[in-house]
């Protein structure tokens, strides 16, 4: 067995606190990483505050790491040591369905295996994120990243970057479309840079006004105050498509007003509360879906994609001893836009 250290949470609500605990061994298909950076993502926070019910203690979070490869399994051929590879959401999936045949293991029949607080399809140990010095991963559910961007922040588009990325490519955004990024947080902020980068014109919708001129330099073309009742009637009708990335409970039939026929908004943020929708506002074929993250060849390219337009997060850099700071920020919504720790500092 490998050893790791990292953080983990030993309860509900709990501090994470220092954990020593044990990875297998790398098999022919594995790649060992040495964790360089790891983002912290909301759903990070839920996880260890046991909201939806499903955590399994002790937890060490994290989904959204980049690190150097430093073994590699006699059957790897994707990855050298010395490359730089990331690990998302997924590291397994069962491979067989219809969902795994066209690479959307996210979408897996059986359900994806998490990269942590889930239990591997092979040996049965828990899988512990990558709040943490090590991980050991199957080639085919890691990514490439390049050496030459910032790694720090391109660790969080393992998540919030193709939590955005997705739906934007599948509902074929760019240029020619009015597109609508409902939130400017950790998800929105990507949403408003990868959108722009596609080509389309970017509508940020917030209900702050102290976050106009920071929706203006990620790149929105207009911001619209979704308080102000006079302006968002005068845009009813008039979006191609919009990203709700809200986690809080909001008006949805509000925004749905705003789209053209046969256009649709799309949800990925996860209020806790159910949404109300009113009937009468999806008349002219208006559509209402959700998305959540991608497949590992979609993620790739994403990567791809960002890499080629110099899209990363807005980062707030974070040593592990600032972890449990870091999330009494997370509850107050006090980052802009990711925190992201430096595993260095495991070592101090």
């Amino acid at each position: 067995m490998i050893t790791s250290i990292g953080y983990a949470a030993s309860e509900a609500h709990g501090k994470l606190a220092p954990f020593n605990f044990e990875r297998r061994e790398v098999g022919p298909n594995d790649i060992k990483i040495d964790i360089l950076f790891c983002g912290i993502c909301h759903s990070d926070l839920h996880f260890v505050n046991n909201d939806w019910g499903n955590a399994r203690y002790p937890v060490v979070p994290g989904h959204e790491i980049v690190g150097k490869v430093v073994e590699v399994g006699s059957a790897v051929s994707k990855f050298r040591i010395g490359d730089i590879a990331g690990i998302g959401c997924i590291v397994d999936s069962c491979r067989v369905c219809e969902a795994c045949q066209v690479h959307e293991e996210n979408n897996c029949v059986e359900g994806m295996t998490g990269t942590y607080g889930a239990l591997e399809r092979g040996t049965k140990l828990r899988t512990y994120g990558g709040y943490s010095s090590n991980y050991v991963v199957d080639e085919n559910y890691a990514l490439q990243v390049s050496a030459k961007v910032d790694l720090a922040a391109t660790a969080p588009l393992l998540c919030a970057g193709i939590t955005t990325y997705s739906p934007l490519r599948r509902f074929k955004v760019g240029p020619g479309k009015k597109v609508g990024i409902v939130g400017l947080g950790g998800l929105g902020h990507m949403g408003v840079k990868i959108a722009r980068a596609m080509g389309a014109h970017v509508v940020v919708l917030t209900t702050s006004p102290g976050k106009v001129a920071d929706a203006q330099r990620l790149g929105a073309h207009e911001v619209l105050l979704s308080t102000d009742k006079a302006a968002m009637k005068a845009r009813n009708g008039s979006l191609d498509f919009i990203l709700d990335t809200v986690s809080a409970p909001h008006d949805i039939n509000q925004l749905l007003k705003l789209l053209r026929r046969d256009s649709t908004l799309c949800l990925v943020g996860l209020p806790e509360q159910p949404l109300p929708v009113q009937p009468f506002v999806v008349m002219g074929r208006k559509a209402l879906t959700g998305s959540g993250i991608g497949g590992i060849q979609e993620t790739q390219e994403m990567l791809d994609f960002c890499a080629e337009h110099n899209i990363t997060a807005d980062i707030e850099r974070i040593t592990i001893q600032q972890i449990n700071e870091a999330y009494a920020r997370l509850e107050k919504n006090d980052v802009k836009y990711r925190f992201v720790i430096d595993m260095a500092s495991l070592k101090g």
